[in-house]
């Protein structure tokens, strides 16, 4: 089985960081597109901010210049680096992964349980 296991969420104050990283494990050939999504009270999940395998990155505008994803592959592990947090960053954080599990199959999505992160004075 292939897991994806999050961490790094919490309470901060406006205009402090947080470091969230997700650690994919199991029976993994190759992962390509790795992704941190959030999905805040009442909304839509939306798309934060997504990474392919070979480094190229893409955020969402509400994001830019403030969010940070990376990844380890030698680690299969995407992190999200978060700056200049806002109350409107709430939301429960989830971790996506599209994965190959074997040489012969094709890539299937994975997500991780979410984590929480709530920014509040």
């Amino acid at each position: 089985q292939v897991q994806l296991v999050e961490s790094g969420g919490g309470l901060v104050q406006p205009g402090g960081s947080l470091r969230l990283s997700c650690a994919a494990s199991g029976s993994i050939f190759s992962i390509n597109v790795m992704a941190w999504y959030r999905q805040a009270p009442g909304k839509q999940r939306e798309l934060v901010a997504h990474i392919t395998s070979g480094g190229i990155t893409d955020y969402a505008d509400t994001v830019k210049d403030r969010f940070t994803i990376s990844r380890d592959n030698a680690k299969n592990t995407v992190y999200l680096q978060m700056n200049s947090l806002k109350p409107g960053d709430t939301a429960v954080y989830y971790c996506y992964a599209d994965i190959r599990k074997y040489f012969l199959t094709g890539n299937l999505p994975y997500w991780g349980q979410g984590t929480q992160v709530t920014v509040s004075s």
